[in-house]
């Protein structure tokens, strides 16, 4: 008898995933908010309802690093409203920016957020 803990995953059990499921990505012209460089502020936002933004990124500063492309945005799937196409970014924020000056400095992370989840960064912040 086979348990979670005992299965494998493997390369053809992710592609059969993906061929079952596929892409997120959408083929639509939406222009980009934001582009590589760009400072930005994570919006800091308390639905009541289902966000993939993560309570300790909000009101935190970062820079963009890529912009993937357009995508399917996952908050508006969860709740019936469509695909609502938009741009899906990786920022980057320091460990310091999260977790305070007793954070190691080098360190930082990277995390894929939607348009929707992002501001500029006023230049007077």
């Amino acid at each position: 008898m086979s348990t979670a803990a005992s299965r494998k995953i493997t390369r053809d059990v992710v592609l059969g995933l993906y061929k079952r499921t596929g892409t997120a990505r959408v083929d639509a012209d939406v222009a980009a908010s934001f582009k590589a460089g760009d400072a930005i502020r994570a919006r800091n936002i308390n639905p009541t309802d289902h966000t993939r933004l993560p309570r300790y990124i909000r009101g935190k500063q970062g820079q963009v690093a890529v912009d993937h492309g357009v995508f399917q945005f996952a908050d508006s799937l969860a709740h019936g409203g469509g695909k609502q196409p938009q741009h899906l970014y990786s920022v980057r924020f320091t460990a310091q920016e999260l977790w305070g000056v007793n954070a190691p400095a080098q360190d930082s992370l990277y995390i894929d957020l939607w348009d929707d989840y992002l501001e500029p960064l006023d230049d007077g912040a």
